[in-house]
C-alpha cells in the first residue's frame, strides 16, 4: 500500500513525487523494452525457425543465435543491416562437398543448400545423372555427389553399328541399357568398370571356342646312308625307296567375330609311318689310268723344239710364260693344256699334266695339236702374229 502521509498524518507532498518517478521510469522501460523486441524469421540452409531478440543489426542476431559463421558463408541482407520486426535473415553456410563428375573426383565448396543448387552451381547438363535426389539436403560437415553427363557413345556389335546417348558411368552399364549380352569369352575393346567418356566407341568381338579343326599333313621320311667298298667313291645307290607317312592333327580354334584368330593342338595321330631310305654310298678308289699313275715326269726326250717363237708369244699371253703353273681350275703348263687334250694327244708318255713337263715336252705335243687343229684351241692364238 502506498503511503502519502507523515506520520503525523499530515499529507506529503515528497511522497507523492518520488512515487510519481518510479511510476514514469517503470513506464518507460516498459516501453522502451516493447520497442526493441523484435520477431525475426532465420532461414539457415532451409531451417526457418522464429526468433524473439533485440540485437539492432543481422550480426547481431546470428550471433545471439549461436551460429558460427565462416568467412565463405553467404549471409542476407549483409551483416551490417539494420533488423526490424519481421525481417527475414537468410544464412548459407559453406560446405565442402566432394563431387565425382565423369569419374574425376574433387572437392567443391558450395553454400548451395541442396543437390539441385550444386548442380547449377557447377552449371552441369540438367539432363546429367546423380546419385541422390536433386532434393537431397547438403552436410555442413561434408557430402558425396557422383554426376554423370550425358554422353555419346558408339557401339560395334554383331556387325552393326549404333549411336546412342547415355549417362551411365562405366561400358558395362552401357552395354546393359543397350541390351548388349555379352557371354564370358566375349570381349569389349572397353574393360567393363572403364569410365564412360563423350564420343566412346566401344567394340564387342564374339569369341567362340566351341569349333575343331581336323587336318592331315605329311611327314617327311628320314635318309639312313651306309657306305659300302663295293662301290667307287662318288657312286650311290638307293637300296630302300623313301615313303612319306602322314599325321592327323586335332586343333582347338578360337573365332573371333567368326574368323578363326588361333588354333591349339590338343591331340596329334600317326595315320602312316614314314619309310626310311636307304642309300649305299661307295669309298672303293678308282684305279687310275696307267699313263696317270706316274706321279713326276718320265724322262721321256723330246723332239727338237719347232715354232719356238709363236709358243713363247703365246705362252707369255696365256700363263704369262710359267711353263710349270698349274692354275687350279684345270688347265696346266705354260700353253695351259687340259688333261683330256694333254693325254689324247700323247703327252702322257711324259707326264700326267702339262705343268710336270718340260718346255720342250710341252712345245712337242702343241706342235701335234698345232698340226691337227692349228690354233683354235689357244684363246691367245692371236698373240702368235704379234
Amino acid at each position: 500500500m502506498v503511503k502519502f502521509f507523515t506520520s503525523d498524518g499530515k499529507f506529503s507532498f515528497v511522497k507523492v513525487a518520488a512515487q510519481l518517478v518510479v511510476l514514469s521510469a517503470l513506464v518507460l522501460g516498459l516501453v522502451a523494452f516493447v520497442g526493441n523486441n523484435k520477431t525475426v524469421t532465420l532461414n539457415i540452409d532451409g531451417k526457418v525457425s522464429s526468433v524473439q531478440t533485440f540485437g539492432g543489426t543481422v550480426e547481431q542476431v546470428v550471433k545471439a543465435a549461436k551460429v558460427d559463421l565462416q568467412a565463405s558463408d553467404r549471409v542476407s541482407p549483409s551483416l551490417d543491416a539494420h533488423v526490424e520486426n519481421g525481417s527475414v535473415i537468410n544464412v548459407n553456410l559453406a560446405k565442402a562437398v566432394k563431387v565425382s563428375l565423369d569419374g574425376a573426383e574433387k572437392t567443391v565448396s558450395t553454400t548451395a543448400q541442396d543437390v539441385a543448387g550444386l548442380v547449377t552451381q557447377l552449371g552441369v547438363a540438367s539432363a546429367s545423372e546423380l546419385s541422390v535426389p536433386r532434393t537431397a539436403q547438403l552436410s555442413v560437415d561434408g557430402s558425396f555427389v557422383a554426376i554423370s553427363t550425358p554422353k555419346t557413345v558408339s557401339i560395334l556389335a554383331d556387325g552393326k553399328a549404333a549411336k546412342t546417348t547415355t549417362t551411365a558411368t562405366t561400358v558395362g552399364e552401357v552395354l546393359r541399357d543397350a541390351k548388349v549380352k555379352l557371354a564370358t569369352t566375349d570381349r569389349t575393346s572397353q574393360p567393363a568398370n572403364a569410365h564412360v567418356v563423350n564420343n566412346m566407341v566401344i567394340k564387342v568381338s564374339r569369341v567362340d571356342t566351341s569349333k575343331t579343326a581336323t587336318v592331315t599333313e605329311e611327314v617327311p621320311f628320314k635318309t639312313l646312308t651306309t657306305d659300302s667298298a663295293a662301290l667307287l667313291k662318288g657312286e650311290e645307290k638307293v637300296t630302300q625307296e623313301g615313303v612319306p607317312g602322314t599325321v592327323t592333327k586335332k586343333y582347338k580354334l578360337v573365332l573371333v567375330d567368326g574368323r578363326e584368330a588361333s588354333r591349339t593342338l590338343v591331340s596329334r595321330t600317326a595315320t602312316l609311318e614314314p619309310v626310311t631310305e636307304k642309300i649305299t654310298i661307295g669309298t672303293k678308289e678308282e684305279p687310275k689310268p696307267a699313263a696317270a699313275q706316274e706321279d713326276a715326269n718320265t724322262g721321256a726326250a723330246a723332239p727338237a723344239m719347232m715354232n719356238v717363237g709363236m709358243w713363247d708369244k703365246i705362252a707369255q699371253c696365256e700363263s704369262g710364260g710359267n711353263w710349270s703353273i698349274n692354275s687350279g681350275n684345270g688347265y696346266y703348263g705354260g700353253l695351259q693344256f687340259d688333261i683330256q687334250t694333254w693325254i689324247g694327244a700323247g703327252g702322257g708318255a711324259y707326264a700326267p699334266n702339262a705343268s710336270q713337263a718340260t718346255k720342250a715336252q710341252q712345245i712337242d705335243i702343241a706342235n701335234r695339236v698345232y698340226a691337227e687343229r692349228g690354233l683354235q684351241p689357244w684363246g691367245c692364238g692371236w698373240a702368235a702374229g704379234s
